[in-house]
């Protein structure tokens, strides 16, 4: 202590010139503004219950420089703080009146969370932290990458990874309790979005989704969450573009994911990195709209990495992390203050966000190591020119021993010592609503995604187009049964291996189904059903085209039942590959991955469907048992050539004949029974039933586990920032 405090003398000698933020306040600056007398003195907590105090109507004079100072008593309650009745700021003159929301007060005491493996030298990712939030205000959680950041607002949620354990009590109106669903929204720092529906389309569909209800009454819900995000120029605007239409900008999309958690009226809203991608016009738009939604009464908490000085004077209140270690929490003005008593006064020059990173986040370091020689030729590379493990432990300590810290206590406890009333659940849509909802917007994408479903039924066209005239006049005499036996192969197989054009449309429907699963949003067996519903036209549609084109390019018997059961045939294989599709996408999420994976499965079900090498003939280990089983193409292709076989007759000499079925005994290994083919339809039918089981396992293990095989297989990522 001894020689952080000596370090901490010699830092403010060498930085004398450097003023305090009192005394170099410029006009301009509406940030650095303190009530009078309050420079040295704790935070004053505006909203504090039972005490008096004032709020400041800051005007600047025209033509001059001058702030001039009106107050006005407040008085408030711990009551009115739990119950969500603070007032809110008021609102511009001509400005529509938004709907008030009743927010509620969050507390976190004591809050630890420890993940193992997280850190180098400890699992404790956040350490003991306080804290509050309150109706009507924006709580900000600030800190360099990897300080806990998003790991304290996820504690606060209740959205922690099962892996991790939290110590420490969160109370939501004084009470300890979780909060229902419906009550509170939570807005990930990357959320899918569907490109191809429109603004408002996303949020209807969203509404339909999440809330009970008729389907008119959720319209104005909508246009409520659309006028609280600014997005009433973009509501028509498709959000991804669409036939290579420009979407929408970065700072829209961001505000889209917001409204899509409003149209629950949360009484509280979590948003991850708000500002993330976003440059400095759309960082204040994000913010402006924030502003003006905690002005209806809702509860604002989220993270941010850095921000520049108009965000900055937006903010209520500030926790500041530096390697999960609370630095300082409270009114943004008094952590101004704060640096200023531990030593490191914010420069006239510089946003004070820019200068809290600064003086906690340990990778400047390497940069004045590195930039040292040019650092003595040309004076100070930075005003904090002491180690910045010694100013993280200068700026921990002086808030410690501080009248802030005691103040964050005291309002801790009036917050707790008295409940206020409890979060109530808003009712979720019925299971049959959300399936008939995801199966209606799963038919809207797939008429307007032309890359993912009609390309893909163009190519099948194609493919089969070429396959029907490298095959076309066979006849029907003995000698084209070994070649029609390839037709048919070809035909199954090479269309299986064509599926991968399907690949990128259901990995983002996995995405998609994730970022609503996360929000309780949708599940795993309402996702199925409705995915399985809108997949039957196309799925449909692709096998009949292709097996008519195909069935008389090669000139396959001509009767309309065996027609009929080669398109039955050909549509239930379909159906089985996009389960066997939708298991490999939901355990490897990234396309490269989930392509190679397929096609490799392909390729070896291929090898023993029992064409290159009849069944019985193939290596029992492995390849008969279990492979020429387990692959799906030897039952289709079977049927296809019982259909085909089973019961014609073949003339050898002009006497002899033989049947259908010792004709391709040679060629391909089929059942002489006359229901088999049946029998491999009903197997193709099972496995459909199978896969989406299967399915539905690895969805449910990895949303409400949160883990995955992709994960498990990749390079351990540190998330927490």
């Amino acid at each position: 202590m001894e020689e952080i405090q000596s370090q901490s003398d010699n830092y403010r000698s060498s930085s004398s010139s450097v003023s305090s933020p009192a005394s170099r306040v410029p006009s301009s600056n509406f940030f650095y503004l303190r009530k009078p007398g309050s420079l040295r003195q704790p935070i004053s907590f505006e909203d504090s219950p039972e005490w008096e105090d004032t709020d400041v109507d800051v005007r600047v004079e025209e033509g001059g420089d001058s702030i001039n100072a009106a107050t006005t008593p407040v008085s408030l309650s711990v009551s009115k703080l739990n119950s969500g009745s603070l007032p809110s700021p008021p609102l511009p003159e001509g400005a529509a009146v938004a709907r008030k929301i009743a927010g509620a007060s969050v507390v976190w005491k004591d809050l630890t969370v420890t993940i193992k493996g997280k850190r180098k030298y400890s699992d404790k990712v956040v350490k003991s932290s306080n804290g509050y939030a309150l109706p009507g205000t924006m709580t900000v959680i600030m800190g360099p990458a990897k300080s806990g950041k998003s790991t304290l607002l996820r504690a606060i949620a209740g959205r922690l990874h099962p892996s991790a354990k939290m110590y420490g009590e969160v109370f939501v109106n004084g009470a300890k309790t979780h909060m229902p669903y419906g009550s509170y929204g939570f807005v990930d720092r990357e959320t899918t979005l569907i490109g191809s529906l429109t603004v408002r389309e996303y949020l209807y569909f969203s509404a339909l989704l999440q809330l009970p209800g008729f389907f008119c009454q959720k319209k104005s819900v909508v246009e409520e969450a659309i006028h609280a995000m600014s997005l009433s120029d973009y509501a028509n605007k498709l959000i991804g573009g669409h036939c290579y239409m420009k979407g929408l900008p970065s700072g829209e999309r961001r505000r889209v994911s917001i409204a899509r958690e409003l149209v629950m009226r949360p009484c509280i809203l979590f948003i991850d990195e708000p500002l993330y991608h976003l440059d400095s016009v759309s960082a204040l738009l994000m913010m402006v709209a924030l502003k003006k939604l905690a002005s209806t009464g809702c509860t604002l908490i989220f993270t941010i990495y850095q921000s520049n000085t108009e965000v900055f004077g937006l903010f209520d209140r500030i926790c500041l992390l530096s390697n999960g270690n609370t630095l300082f929490f409270g009114e943004t003005l008094a952590c101004l203050q704060h640096f200023s008593n531990a030593g490191f006064p914010c420069p006239i020059m510089q946003s004070p966000s820019d200068h809290f990173l600064r003086a906690i986040n340990t990778d400047f370091d390497r940069i004045i190591a590195m930039c040292k020689n040019w650092q003595d030729d040309n004076g100070d590379f930075s005003s904090v020119n002491m180690d910045t493990a010694v100013a993280i432990c200068t700026l921990e300590a002086t808030y410690k021993s501080s009248a802030d810290a005691a103040a964050v206590e005291t309002m801790i406890l009036r917050l707790t010592e008295k409940e206020g009333p409890l979060l109530k659940s808003k009712g979720k849509a019925s299971t049959a609503t959300r399936i008939a909802v995801l199966t209606w917007r799963s038919l809207l994408i797939m008429s307007r995604e032309w890359k993912y479903y009609w390309l893909r039924l163009v190519l099948y066209m194609l493919l089969t187009l070429c396959i029907g005239t490298v095959f076309s006049g066979l006849g029907h005499s003995l000698s084209s049964v070994v070649t029609r036996v390839a037709a048919i192969f070809v035909f199954v197989s090479f269309t299986s291996l064509l599926s991968i054009a399907g690949v990128p449309a259901l990995t983002k429907e996995i995405k998609i189904y994730a970022s609503e699963e996360s929000n309780r949003h949708s599940g795993a067996l309402v996702f199925l059903f409705g995915q399985l519903l809108s997949s039957i036209p196309f799925l449909f549609l692709i096998s009949i085209s292709s097996s008519l084109l195909f069935y008389f390019l090669i000139g396959l018997r001509d009767e309309f039942n065996l027609l009929m059961y080669f398109v039955l045939n050909f549509f239930m294989y379909l159906l089985v590959n996009e389960g066997l599709m939708l298991a490999v996408a939901s355990l490897w999420p990234n396309i490269f991955w989930s392509v190679l994976i397929h096609e490799t499965i392909h390729v070896v079900m291929m090898l023993a469907a029992g064409y290159f090498r009849i069944r019985n003939e193939l290596p029992r280990p492995v390849w008969k048992y279990p492979l020429s089983y387990i692959a799906f193409h030897t039952y289709s292709i079977q049927g296809l050539l019982e259909n085909e076989y089973l019961g014609t007759n073949f003339a050898v000499g002009q006497v002899r004949t033989i049947s259908g079925f010792q004709a391709l005994h040679s060629a391909y290994d089929i059942s002489p029974s006359s229901n088999s083919k049946w029998k491999n339809l009903l197997v193709l039918f099972l496995m459909a039933v199978g896969y989406r089981i299967l399915v539905f396992v690895l969805l449910h293990f990895r949303v409400k586990k949160n883990i995955s095989l992709h994960r498990l297989c990749q390079f351990n990522r540190n998330s927490t920032t």
